[in-house]
This record gives structure tokens, C-alpha cells and sequence, in this order.
């Protein structure tokens, strides 16, 4: 069978290559063709568009590349009626996928969708679309079947989520080899894990290093974005005690003692690696002012949404300061509070589910695809 799958940013390259592995298990002459990243290319297939080249922040850049947005549009539909695919995956990444979806379904394609779009956080309206334009939706929170089955009458398949997996098939690794080998120090690590796009990593990283020089007693790792070249960080490396790996992010949690994390998928891996977490998010005045209007959640953290209470603190534009954060990271440290979230993570980790998020989905997708 032939599949074509399009995700646009790091996370859905992670979820799609090994939803990819998963579905080679199920049907041994899979054809990939695909929009991702380096770890979808790693797992076979032809890769189409890297998302680097595909990922725009806010609504202030998506307008300033908008010609840019509308050129994918057109060479991807073009590119899918060459292919002729069985079934195109959508994975996460909606602006871009629901349009195709819609055009996709008027051509007579297959269309599935894995991770859900957040359109319980806001455009809800969305749902018009998703019910129109999609066969068959994978959702990966647990609350998301509930929204979507019992609030709008759609049917959706709740498969777990594949973080479990990811980190579960995580190899162990001796802190002492990882720091030697990465220039650290003896010293307990703090994780600063800034995003992935360019925008953001600028707009977060100077006042997250800006507290590493109270914390002597600790070393703080910049985790680089696979997308980026290091050069980009080299003017966030003048600041003593401040280091930098890249490509490294889930063996660097893996050791690490706390970790300052940017809003987004990120802050549930942290949890996940059960490392104590501050999360933080400060985006463009304009888009962030457009967002908080229409956006309608209490937390931002998947962490919190998850749980549905306050499990991570959250300092969010000007709350997201030097002060703050240094207070906020002193109570993290503290035992007491560390050991209160480490029960918190196991609870947030039951609510998930179990591990199999890939295999079930990519069975899913096959069988469906039989059954047509």
C-alpha cells in the first residue's frame, strides 16, 4: 500500500516515524512518501518537504510568509496526485492539513488524521470540517474522545499516547559517559529547552539563561533544536556556566535535575522523564494579545491540561521574567515540592494510558485500508 503522511514540525516527525515502523510491521510493502523531518527520512520512504521549511509561528508570521504557505498548498496537492496514494495521514500540524484534508476528500482520497488537531483549546468551529473532511481521527489525550464523541457526535479512536512509547524505547545511558562525552562538569543539570522554531528560541532563551548565574551549584544545558544550526546559538553561549548540546534532548532529561521548558509538547516529555519543570511561553505582543482572545483554556501546559489543575507552575509573557523564574526554579529544587510533583507526573502518566499508541494506530490504518 502507499501512504503519504504530512507533519510540519519535530513532534509529528518523532510520532511519524514510528507510527511508519509501526504500519512496516503490519504491511511488509508499505510506500512511504511523505512531508516530516530527519527521523521519518531515517525510517524509509521518500521525503517530500523537511519542516523547517514549513514551520510559522504566530499569526503575525504566518501572515508574512503567507505566498510561501499558499506554494506548499499548491505542490503538495500536485505532489499527492502523482503519488496516488491509499491513504494520507495527517499528523497534527492543522492549518496546513485541513486544507488539504478538504481538497483531499473532494479528489475521493482516504483521509486519516493522527494527534488531533487542538480545537478544544480553540477554533472549535474546525469541527464542521474535521466531520466532513475526515475518514478516520486518532486522538492521543484522554479527554479529547470525550469532546469530540459526546459534545459533537463524532467518532474517534482513543490510541494512547506515543510519547509512552517514544521515551519507554529510550536506551539508558550512564550520566558519567554523557557528560564527559558532551564537555559537563560533575554538577547536577539543569535542562533549558527553548522550542524549535527560530522565533521562539530568541524570544525565550536570553531570560532563561538569565538566571543560570544564580545557580552556581548547577550547570544549565541548552537542549538545540534538530532543525537548527548550532551557529544560531552561538550568541546565547557567551554566559559562563551555560552549555550546549544538540540532537541530544531526551538523554539529556533522562540525567537531568529540573528543567526551564517552553509551552508545547515538551513540557509533557519533561514530565514523562519525571525531571521537575517550569514552564514558559512568551510570543510576539501582537499575536499573544489576538490568542489570549480567542483561545479558551485555563492552562497552557499539556501537563496541566492533562490533569486539569495546576501541577506546573506556568509563567507566561511578562509573568516570565528573570525574578519569577528564579523563584520558581529555587521551589522546584526544594525536596519537598520535588517529590509532591513526582506524584503527580506517575498520576499524569496513568491517565494516558498505556504504551502501544503507534502499533494501534497503524493497525487501525491498515485494516481500514483492507477493508476499502
Amino acid at each position: 500500500m502507499k501512504y503519504y503522511l504530512i507533519a510540519g514540525e519535530a513532534s509529528g516527525d518523532l510520532h511519524g516515524a514510528n507510527l511508519m515502523k509501526a504500519i512496516q510491521k503490519e504491511d511488509s510493502d508499505a510506500n512511504f512518501r511523505f512531508w516530516g523531518g530527519d527521523l521519518m527520512k531515517a525510517t524509509g520512504g521518500t521525503e517530500v518537504k523537511h519542516y523547517r521549511d514549513l514551520a510559522f509561528m504566530g499569526f503575525t508570521e504566518v501572515l508574512m510568509n503567507l505566498r510561501t504557505i499558499l506554494k506548499n498548498i499548491k505542490f503538495c496537492k500536485q505532489d499527492i496526485e502523482s503519488f496516488n496514494p491509499d491513504v494520507i495521514i495527517f499528523i497534527d500540524y492543522p492549518g496546513f492539513n485541513l486544507r488539504i484534508a478538504k481538497w483531499a476528500r473532494q479528489k475521493g482520497y482516504n483521509t486519516h488524521y493522527y494527534i488531533s488537531p487542538q480545537i478544544w483549546a480553540w477554533k472549535e468551529g474546525r469541527i464542521k470540517d474535521i466531520k466532513r473532511d475526515v475518514d478516520e481521527m486518532y486522538v492521543i489525550l484522554p479527554f479529547e474522545k470525550d469532546f469530540y464523541e459526546n459534545k459533537h457526535n463524532f467518532p474517534v479512536h482513543f490510541v494512547g499516547h506515543p510519547l509512552i512509547d517514544a521515551i519507554y524505547n529510550q536506551k539508558q545511558i550512564d550520566p558519567q559517559v554523557f557528560k564527559k562525552e558532551n564537555k559537563l562538569d560533575e554538577r547536577p543539570i539543569i535542562a533549558l529547552l527553548p522550542g524549535s522554531r527560530k522565533q521562539e528560541i530568541t524570544k525565550m532563551l536570553e531570560i532563561m539563561i538569565s538566571v543560570a548565574k544564580e545557580f552556581k551549584e548547577y550547570q544549565f544545558v541548552i537542549a538545540g533544536a534538530p532543525s537548527q544550526e548550532k551557529s544560531f546559538y552561538e550568541s546565547f553561549l557567551t554566559t559562563k556556566n551555560v552549555h550546549f548540546i544538540t540532537n541530544k534532548t531526551y538523554e539529556l532529561l533522562s540525567i537531568a535535575n529540573a528543567a526551564l521548558v517552553t509551552s508545547g509538547t515538551a513540557t509533557l516529555e519533561t514530565a514523562l522523564f519525571k525531571v521537575p519543570q517550569v514552564v514558559c511561553y512568551k510570543g510576539g505582543r501582537i499575536s499573544y494579545e489576538i490568542a489570549k482572545r480567542v483561545i479558551n483554556l485555563k492552562y497552557i501546559s499539556l501537563v496541566n491540561l492533562i490533569l486539569d489543575r495546576e501541577v506546573v507552575t506556568e509563567l507566561i509573557q511578562t509573568d516570565f521574567n528573570t525574578k519569577r523564574l528564579k523563584e520558581e526554579l529555587t521551589k522546584i529544587l526544594e525536596p519537598k515540592n520535588r517529590n509532591a510533583m513526582f506524584l503527580d507526573y506517575y498520576e499524569l502518566e496513568k491517565t494516558l494510558g498505556g504504551r502501544g499508541a503507534s502499533e494501534n494506530t497503524a493497525k487501525l490504518i491498515t485494516s481500514s485500508i483492507k477493508v476499502k
